[in-house]
């Protein structure tokens, strides 16, 4: 897969100059999922941490796209530079780390792949952590960003979108959120989803914490998605539709786009809403 490596891939390339590693690990509660290794990171991995540092705090969302500036800021303070080529991983296995993949895509650095199925792969294919360190200091790199618009989509191009039906609203949530059956985790949402949006649960994409085939995914998407259209992926609050527009890319050369506020945004608004 094109947007993805494997650990042995990742060990065999670990000497390569040009190699950043990042862990891109977070919090996975409101998604129902957790990590048993909250403590643990590959050697030689620099944290990049989404909410707090590679995220607007001032949004009032919980993980809201950063400026170019602030984006590339960082990424030189971690000593990430043009040339880089990128590894992230998460410790849950696939879930934050498609949301770091998908920042610097939309930040137009084309050279970053994802481990397939993050820190409990590579431990289960026998290679070595260290206890996370979190006073990194780095020397400093030489990363541009510019922003590719056309990655992100606001809240009002959804709502437009809602009429013009020119993109399809992919929500990666699962389908009792999406139908509004259950309460959203996140005091204050309203519960249901977008009108004409469906619904491609991201948890069907992976099996133990990997991507699935591409012709399982394929099996899926045809299933829910109609053909034709680009793609807006949206979910609770822009962290797991990443994973949605990781498989999508494996299968599709559609324009994709990431719906950043996603339903933390779209379910305390006024805009309306559907129940299935």
């Amino acid at each position: 897969m094109k947007n993805l490596i494997t650990p042995q891939q990742l060990y065999d390339q670990l000497e390569d100059q040009n190699l950043i590693l990042l862990d891109g690990s977070q919090d996975g509660k409101a998604a129902g999922l957790a990590t048993e290794y909250p403590d643990l990171m590959i050697d030689g991995a620099r944290i990049f941490d989404i909410k707090n540092v590679f995220s607007d705090t001032s949004s009032g969302l919980p993980n809201t796209f950063p400026t170019p500036e602030h984006f590339e800021k960082e990424c030189q303070n971690l000593g990430i530079n043009k040339n880089s080529f990128i590894v992230v991983y998460d410790n849950i296995g696939l879930f934050s780390s498609p949301r770091v993949w998908w920042m610097f895509k939309a930040m137009g650095h084309e050279n970053i792949k994802v481990l397939n199925g993050g820190l409990p792969a590579w431990l289960k294919s026998g290679f070595d952590t260290v206890k996370k360190d979190k006073e990194q200091q780095f020397e400093k790199g030489d990363f541009k960003a510019k922003l590719k618009p056309e990655s992100v989509r606001s809240m009002q191009e959804v709502l437009e979108n809602i009429t013009s039906e020119k993109e399809i609203v992919v929500d990666a949530r699962g389908k009792q959120r999406f139908d509004g059956t259950v309460e959203e985790p996140r005091p204050g949402m309203k519960s249901g989803h977008i009108p004409n949006a469906v619904n491609v649960p991201f948890k069907e994409l992976l099996k133990e914490g990997e991507l699935k085939s591409e012709v399982e995914l394929k099996a899926i998407f045809e299933e829910s998605v109609p053909k034709g259209k680009n793609l807006i992926f949206s979910c609770g609050s822009g962290i797991t539709a990443c994973i949605v527009h990781l498989a999508a890319s494996e299968i599709s050369d559609v324009s994709m786009s990431i719906y950043d506020g996603s339903w933390s945004e779209w379910g305390k608004s006024e805009h309306p809403i559907v129940k299935s």
